[in-house]
Formats: structure tokens, C-alpha cells, sequence
């Protein structure tokens, strides 16, 4: 069988996270899969190699969300049919470090309160780490949570970003009803 390998990078304060305690979350990842995950701690590389190639590409998308600041609980959902991640770049939308600190305010809120009601009203997760917003659900919700993030770093009033989200998902909740 044809053996297809995939390298990455993590950042280094993420590296025991992705192991896990005793090598759990490790060896989760690579039982799930079927993919063999070697690291190397002194350069934050990673090596996912496997010969089953969906495997391999959700080993990649587990690791990608736990360097990304995500929970390992929370990336292996990505190993659920239908999951998937998003990461916006704040670099997108600044370059300067006083800026950004802004913008992951306005997404964050006071304690968390925006960006638990985004994932609250998209039904997804999101995490704020480094110079990324990572966003983990189903593809309607990431879509919807997307669009919500990327509102709020241009500049959109929260209280327009709910509303809407909550517009969106009494219309999908209607559609999934069969009501029209």
C-alpha cells in the first residue's frame, strides 16, 4: 500500500497538549486514523504518516485545531463525519499588534460573552489564540460563525451580529422542521 506522509508545524507550547497525558490524546489521534504521528519537539514539527489518506487528512485537521489553541476534546470532533475547521487570520485585517489586540476583544467580549454567544447561536466552537480564530461545528454553523467573526473584526455592532445570527437560525430551525 502506497504510504502518503504530511508535514506540519506546531507551536512549542502546544506540543505537550497534542501528546496529551502518558501519550493519550496522541494515541487517540492515531488509533482513530490509522496514522502513525511522530514529533519533533525541538523545531515544532510534525509528521503524520498513514496509507489510508482520509485518515491521514483528519489526523491533520485533530492537529492543525489543537495548534490552533483548541481543546483536544474539542478537536477530535473534527474525526466525526460532517465536522470540519475554519481559521480566519486576523493578519487579514491588521498588521499592527495593537490593533489585533482589539480585534480579538471585540471577537472575545467582556469575559468571553461574544464569543460564547456566537458559539451558542451557530452551535460550534471557537478559539481565540495567537494571530487565528479557529471555529469547529457542522458546515452550516461554521459558515454562520464565520460570517458572524468576520462582521464583528470589520467593525459590525454586536447587537446586528446577534441579531442576525439569530435571524439565520430560527431560519434554519424552520427548514429543518419542514416549515416554509
Amino acid at each position: 500500500m502506497p504510504e502518503f506522509i504530511y508535514e506540519t508545524k506546531i507551536t512549542k507550547d502546544r506540543i505537550a497538549v497534542l501528546i496529551g497525558t502518558e501519550g493519550d490524546t496522541k494515541k487517540q489521534i492515531e488509533e482513530s486514523t490509522g496514522s502513525k504521528i511522530r514529533i519533533d519537539s525541538k523545531e515544532g514539527d510534525v509528521f503524520i504518516e498513514g496509507s489510508d489518506a482520509l485518515g491521514l487528512y483528519s489526523a491533520r485537521e485533530v492537529v492543525r485545531a489543537i495548534s490552533r489553541g483548541f481543546n483536544p476534546d474539542i478537536a477530535l470532533l473534527l474525526l466525526k463525519p460532517d465536522y470540519m475547521l475554519e481559521i480566519i487570520s486576523l493578519r487579514d485585517y491588521t498588521s499592527e499588534k495593537k490593533h489585533m489586540l482589539r480585534l480579538k476583544g471585540r471577537v472575545i467580549g467582556a469575559e468571553g460573552s461574544s464569543r460564547k454567544t456566537v458559539e451558542t447561536l451557530t452551535e460550534t466552537y471557537i478559539c481565540v489564540y495567537g494571530k487565528t480564530i479557529g471555529i469547529i461545528g457542522m458546515p452550516e454553523g461554521v459558515e454562520s460563525a464565520r460570517k458572524a467573526v468576520e462582521s464583528l473584526l470589520n467593525g459590525s455592532p454586536h447587537s446586528n451580529v446577534y441579531k442576525w445570527l439569530e435571524k439565520r437560525r430560527h431560519e434554519t430551525k424552520k427548514r429543518e422542521l419542514g416549515i416554509e
